[in-house]
């Protein structure tokens, strides 16, 4: 079994509970840790048989910019569900950071970790 990770995407979206998050939305970062069989992928080096990480760098940013959710626990559940949905995916596990969320005291970030296997 290897793990791919991608770590840091980036994205400006519109979740969250109060109005002006779901207005004026903010950043959101999310850290996906895939678990895939990669024997073959190693053996042949061919992308055809691992997961093309850019591709689901590209689904998890669809999926920050895209329908607001007023949870990030929805967003993480979402981006989980169509990751694992990919062929070859085995498990996967979403961070996503909410690093400006309104919170009255100084924090270094809020973040929602799903796991999810096959």
């Amino acid at each position: 079994m290897a793990r791919i990770e991608v770590r840091g995407i980036r994205g400006h979206g519109f979740h969250g509970v109060l109005a002006d998050e779901r207005r004026d939305g903010q950043e959101f970062h999310v850290d996906v840790l895939l678990e895939v069989d990669a024997t073959m992928a190693a053996a042949t080096d061919d992308l055809h048989h691992t997961v093309d990480y850019g591709a689901v760098a590209a689904l998890v940013h669809a999926h920050i910019t895209g329908e607001p959710h007023a949870l990030i626990e929805t967003l993480a559940q979402r981006i989980a569900d169509a990751v694992i949905a990919i062929d070859r995916v085995d498990a996967v596990e979403v961070a996503v950071h909410k690093p400006h969320a309104p919170i009255p005291v100084p924090f270094d970030d809020v973040v929602v970790t799903v796991r999810r296997e096959r």
